[in-house]
C-alpha cells in the first residue's frame, strides 16, 4: 500500500520545559522511530485545531525521542502551549534539506542565533559536538531580547566548557541579574576567533536579525556562499503544493529551509 505523505504519526508529550514565558520545549516519544537531518523541519498535528511547521531542537542521532522548541504566536502554537504530559500530537515528515556537513569539515564555523533560532541551532550543535574532531572550531554567538527571554539557560554553560567550543551570549537589554554583554548580537561578532575569509556562517533568528547578521558577516568577509540561513518564514504545506513560502524561484519546504545567501542574494524581498 502506497504512505499517504499527509498522514502523521502519533507521538506523546513525555516532558514541557518552560523555556521563557512565550517559548516552551515539548519533549515527544513517537510511536515508532523518527529521524531527521539537522535543519530539516516536521509538520506538528495539534488535535482539534490544525497543523503547522516546526524544526527539531534534538539531536538527531536520537530517532526514540523528538523535541521542539515552540513560541506561542499563533492558533496552533498557543494551543500546544496548553498541552501537558501524556498528551498526543501528530508528526509527520522530515522535510527540506539540512546543513550539508561535510562541507564544514575543517572549517571555523561561527554560529549566530537570534531568541528562538536557537531551537534549530541547537540540533546543529548536538551534531557538532559529536564529531567535533572533523571541524577546527565551533564559535556560538547568541542575541535575546533579556535575560528572561534566553532558551537553554540550563545547557549554555555546560557548552561553553566543551572542547573546541567558544560561546557568548548578548541581550538587548539587560536587568539587575545580567553580567554578560548588552547590545544586538552582531556587536559581539567583530571578535569572534574565526577567520572571516575561510569560516562558514550559519544564522537563524528573526528575519531582521538575519539580515543585518547576514550584511554583517559579508562586511567582515565571508563569502556569500559559506553563509548558510535557516529561512523558515512562509511555510504551511511541507510539501511545496501550497506556494506560501516561495522565495523567487526557490520552495523554501522542498529546496531549503536550509539556503546559502549566494543562493538567495538575487531574489527580492527575501527578509520581508
Amino acid at each position: 500500500m502506497k504512505k499517504n505523505i499527509y498522514r502523521p504519526i502519533k507521538a506523546v508529550i513525555e516532558e514541557v520545559i518552560e523555556e521563557t514565558p512565550t517559548i516552551k520545549t515539548f519533549k515527544l516519544k513517537p510511536e515508532a522511530p523518527f529521524g531527521f537531518a539537522a535543519g530539516q523541519f516536521i509538520e506538528m498535528t495539534v488535535p482539534t485545531v490544525g497543523e503547522a511547521p516546526f524544526t527539531p531542537s534534538s539531536d538527531p542521532g536520537i530517532k526514540e525521542k523528538l523535541e521542539l522548541t515552540v513560541m506561542k504566536a499563533g492558533e496552533v502554537t498557543a494551543k500546544l502551549h496548553t498541552m501537558n504530559k501524556g498528551d498526543i500530537v501528530g508528526i509527520r515528515g522530515p522535510y527540506g534539506a539540512g546543513y550539508p556537513l561535510d562541507k564544514f569539515k575543517g572549517r571555523d564555523i561561527l554560529i549566530v542565533g537570534g531568541g528562538v533560532g536557537l531551537a534549530p541551532l541547537r540540533s546543529l550543535l548536538y551534531n557538532l559536538f559529536s564529531g567535533i574532531d572533523k571541524y577546527n572550531k565551533v564559535v556560538l554567538r547568541y542575541g535575546a531580547r533579556g535575560p528572561k527571554d534566553i532558551v537553554y539557560k540550563y545547557q549554555i554553560p555546560e557548552w561553553s566548557t566543551k572542547d573546541k567550543i567558544d560561546v557568548m551570549v548578548s541581550v538587548d537589554v539587560g536587568d539587575e541579574t545580567w553580567a554578560g554583554n548588552v547590545g544586538l548580537v552582531t556587536t559581539i561578532l567583530d571578535a569572534a576567533p574565526v577567520d572571516f575569509t575561510k569560516a562558514i556562517g550559519i544564522v537563524c533568528g528573526p528575519p531582521i536579525m538575519m539580515k543585518f547578521v547576514t550584511l554583517k558577516l559579508l562586511d567582515l568577509g565571508f563569502n556569500p556562499a559559506d553563509i548558510y540561513l535557516s529561512m523558515e518564514k512562509g511555510m504551511s504545506c511541507g510539501l511545496g503544493k501550497c506556494g506560501h513560502c516561495r522565495i523567487g524561484k526557490y520552495y523554501v519546504c522542498k529546496d531549503g529551509p536550509v539556503f546559502t545567501y549566494e543562493q538567495l542574494k538575487s531574489e527580492r524581498d527575501i527578509w520581508s
